[in-house]
């Protein structure tokens, strides 16, 4: 079930009880509820990092010379 989208109190608490009842254990319901309100806080959605989009990974041979 998706979660509420906000950083009040009545949210936060939303979220922590929803994912109680998945089964979650309390402290981790605590941190994602946390960690949606502080997306909130900053503009917007939470946003994943992902793995792999650095400069390094662009391109082995990106600094390649002729010798």
């Amino acid at each position: 079930m998706p979660l509420k989208k906000g950083k009040g109190q009545k949210s936060i608490s939303s979220n922590i009880s929803k994912l109680r009842k998945e089964g979650k254990p309390q402290k981790q319901s605590v941190a994602i509820a946390m960690k949606t309100a502080k997306g909130m806080n900053m503009g917007g959605a939470v946003r994943k990092k992902t793995k792999g989009t650095g400069a390094a990974t662009k391109g082995l041979y990106f600094h390649e010379h002729e010798c």
